[in-house]
């Protein structure tokens, strides 16, 4: 898929002040309870509103949990932009850096990784959980182009870059080793040293 068509998929809807409401508390639900363990009636009741208001406003729980991972994104990502543009050192790290400087990331890990393991493939939220990791690859393989101007095989190191990173937040968020995070950046940091380490 182009970037293009993933911008649009992690376009994020345009709120009225009443859904907006409605967002934050569904998402707060959804990461912390899971998607499939909260229902449209306990969204409803949270957000102080009847599920037809809900049905209104976004059409469907499907649309709703869309609009939710959306809005974590694009969340996510503003956090990321700052932490990177207020690093005096490595960007690359930086991006990792945001993943625990999310205040709630340690309670339950990646939202888009949690959203993908619960949802069925043809579920349309998918669209914005690949969207996303691919935004995120994307913008690794750019941060490794600037960090490391002379690196050979860039694409290839930020793929490994970005392997490290998924799969440390996916068992970090397992919680079976609190000190894995630190471990696998360390890991991609030698990786970015050490030109013969990468791929080509």
């Amino acid at each position: 898929m182009s970037s293009t068509e993933d911008h649009e998929a992690l376009r994020a809807p345009a709120l009225t002040a009443g859904a907006r409401r409605i967002l934050d508390v569904a998402s707060e639900l959804f990461y912390r309870c899971g998607i499939h363990a909260v229902g449209v009636d306990t969204i409803a009741a949270e957000s102080g509103i009847t599920k037809r208001t809900l049905y209104n406003r976004f059409g469907s729980k499907d649309r709703l949990v869309e609009a939710y991972l959306q809005a974590r994104h694009h969340a996510w990502w503003e956090l990321m932009e700052r932490r990177v543009a207020a690093s005096p050192g490595s960007g690359v790290l930086a991006l990792w850096d945001s993943y625990t400087e999310n205040v709630d990331f340690s309670e339950r890990g990646c939202a888009f990784i949690n959203a993908a393991g619960e949802l069925p493939a043809d579920h349309p939220a998918h669209r914005v959980v690949r969207a996303h990791k691919r935004a995120v690859r994307r913008h690794l393989e750019a941060l490794v182009r600037a960090d490391h101007p002379g690196i050979a095989g860039p694409e290839a190191a930020a793929n490994l870059v970005f392997l490290l990173l998924e799969g440390a937040i996916t068992h970090h968020g397992i919680g079976d080793d609190p000190d894995l995070l630190r471990r696998a950046r360390e890991a991609a940091e030698r990786l970015l040293r050490d030109e013969r380490a990468v791929l080509r």
